[in-house]
């Protein structure tokens, strides 16, 4: 009984220990003293009550006011789902080679096996990436041609469901880098778009594309070289043709808003306007390589491949409407000239170089690996490096207005220059090479004076060089110096040996 009336043992003791705790919190105060610590308590108890409540005051005004700001001005929030944001990680370190980056080439099942002799110059067994076509197409079984080992895939149909204004295949193009960034591939830190007819230079792309940081957003490629075509499209903006490269953080992003980009700007022509108008929503600006080619230029691209701006060569496009680049050879035979020297030092590859005979009062400019021109009289450094318009502009076949200056092609023969073709290439010993040129016809004319006659007996140029090495892109840039080897005595009329060298620190073109 008595331990009924104390508690009910260890349950009872712990409730009525509970109970002295509490009420000694608010004990009745018996001296003077106590009344202060019991209003210190009443008020503490009270800010921790206050502050709870303002906060949750604060919660809910916030999400009010943002409600009642979209509902007034017709705005509409919406949260953007954290697993669309989430980066994968790149899982990659070091120095970028091409096998980080993923290619996005835009194809036709109607057009591929004709475009496919392009993409089979530069596609390795190294190369990452697909084709992209808009339906099956059936390829030959040749196992000794690698133009039906190119990887091809076949566009999600999803695009199908898009409007457009002008052209329906540009919404399939523009939603490739959708299709790509799905794939999901392992340690892929580029992507790059490019045509079925796009020439790309690999070594040099991953060059230009080692300069940025792959974790960063990034825009990089070329615009049009017409004004017109700028004008008419964007000047701010990667002509796809050329090719361009987009980061994979970047990638993510627009793989995410593509749909809603498609929707919004369905009056654009081309792929590439879609895609640079939702680059520009991200808010990532263009950054311009110059050695991104769209050449929206028709009749002979000469003049402008043998000025080639101080900068790798990255890519070239529309060879398919262009003159061949090389006299009495068919486009394809062109660019397989063309490789030969590439392969040998990428680097160099098209690397315009200028000097003087001055014994003879020759003005040279040798585009590396291409052609030669000399001509018979002086000219600066500077108009030299002015491309010889031997072209017309894109769409309106007029003379211009270009991107860059252009030095007009005289009426008169005797000031046109005598042009010289790559025919022949090879390593020499001491990482150095040898590249041979021959007298290319480009019906210039015939001039009968004496200094003009003496250039054209002139029929092989041999160039010595060493090679570029990787690192000559990572400095301030400064175009190679040239010098004329021989005299030029009579048994050395029909030949010519240029050696190309850095140029000495006080050295002047």
């Amino acid at each position: 009984m008595k331990l009924n009336r104390g508690g009910s043992g260890e349950h009872g003791h712990h409730h009525h220990h509970e109970a002295l705790k509490f009420s000694n919190f608010f004990f009745m105060p018996e001296r003077p003293r106590d009344y202060l610590v019991l209003f210190t308590r009443v008020s503490v108890l009270t800010c921790l009550i206050f502050s709870v409540s303002l906060v949750l005051r604060i919660t809910f005004l916030s999400s009010s006011s943002a409600s009642d700001y979209s509902s007034s001005y017709g705005l509409r929030f919406s949260a953007v789902p954290q697993k669309a944001l989430a980066l994968p990680p790149t899982r990659s370190l070091g120095p970028i080679n091409i096998s980080h980056v993923q290619f996005c080439i835009a194809g036709a099942a109607e057009t591929w096996l004709d475009r496919s002799r392009y993409t089979s110059l530069w596609w390795r067994n190294t190369t990452r990436g697909f084709v992209w076509l808009d339906k099956p197409v059936k390829l030959p079984k040749n196992n000794s041609d690698n133009r039906f080992s190119i990887p091809v895939r076949v566009s999600d149909s999803g695009w199908t469901r898009f409007r457009f204004s002008s052209s329906r295949a540009a919404v399939r193009i523009a939603r490739t880098i959708w299709d790509s960034y799905q794939l999901n591939l392992p340690d892929v830190r580029w992507f790059v778009m490019g045509d079925d007819d796009t020439i790309f230079f690999t070594d040099n792309l991953v060059k230009v594309l080692a300069k940025y940081d792959h974790e960063q957003m990034w825009y990089i490629g070329g615009n049009s070289e017409s004004v017109e075509q700028d004008v008419m499209h964007a000047y701010d903006m990667a002509f796809g043709g050329g090719g361009f490269a987009i980061s994979r953080p970047l990638a993510a992003r627009l793989a995410n808003a593509m749909d809603g980009c498609l929707q919004r700007y369905f009056y654009f022509y081309g792929s590439d306007q879609r895609i640079a108008a939702c680059v520009s929503e991200i808010g990532v600006p263009f950054t311009e390589e110059r050695g991104f080619h769209q050449l929206d230029i028709r009749g002979d691209p000469f003049g402008f491949l043998a000025a080639h701006p101080l900068t790798p060569l990255v890519s070239l496009h529309h060879l398919v409407f262009l003159d061949s680049i090389f006299p009495n050879k068919n486009p394809i035979e062109s660019l397989q000239t063309l490789t030969k020297p590439y392969n040998l030092d990428p680097h160099r590859i098209l690397q315009q170089v200028n000097c003087h005979d001055r014994k003879r009062q020759w003005s040279i400019s040798i585009s590396w690996g291409y052609s030669i021109q000399i001509y018979s009289y002086f000219l600066s450094a500077k108009e030299l490096e002015k491309p010889l318009q031997t072209f017309k502009t894109w769409r309106s076949l007029r003379n211009g207005p270009f991107t860059f200056n252009t030095r007009p092609l005289k009426p008169d023969p005797c000031q046109r220059p005598v042009t010289y073709f790559m025919d022949g290439a090879e390593d020499v010993r001491d990482s150095g090479t040898k590249t041979w040129y021959s007298v290319g016809d480009k019906n210039y004319g015939y001039c009968g004076k004496r200094e003009h006659s003496r250039v054209t007996r002139v029929k092989r140029i041999l160039v010595t060089s060493m090679k570029m090495a990787p690192e000559y892109w990572n400095k301030a840039p400064r175009r190679q110096c040239c010098e004329v080897m021989d005299g030029g005595g009579r048994r050395k009329e029909k030949a010519m040996l240029i050696r190309i060298r850095k140029c000495r620190s006080s050295e002047t073109i």
